[in-house]
């Protein structure tokens, strides 16, 4: 009893400490250079702006190709499943 009690309080405290900000920490400050040299050139705005179109596009693409192999197995194993009903209609037959 006094072990759970224990294991239970100890996670509580550790949950708590990793939740809770620490007085050492620093908030991360973005590069303020990275503005000025995009807005510098010409060509480097539109290379910024569609590498993070790519970015932004790559998870869709990988769960609706997840999605799509998903559907094709289900249908797969659906279509298996009406074949092995209607073999075994016609053996009662």
């Amino acid at each position: 009893m006094k072990t759970a009690l224990r294991t239970i309080l100890m996670t509580v405290l550790c949950a708590a400490a990793g939740v809770l900000p620490s007085p050492f920490e620093s908030t991360a400050q973005a590069c303020p250079g990275c503005k000025t040299a995009n807005e510098t050139e010409s060509l480097r705005p539109t290379a910024y702006m569609y590498s993070i179109l790519f970015m932004l596009g790559m998870p869709a693409t990988v769960f609706t190709g997840f999605g799509i192999a998903f559907y094709r197995m289900s249908r797969r194993a659906t279509l298996e499943q009406m074949q092995l009903m209607q073999e075994s209609e016609n053996e009662a037959e």
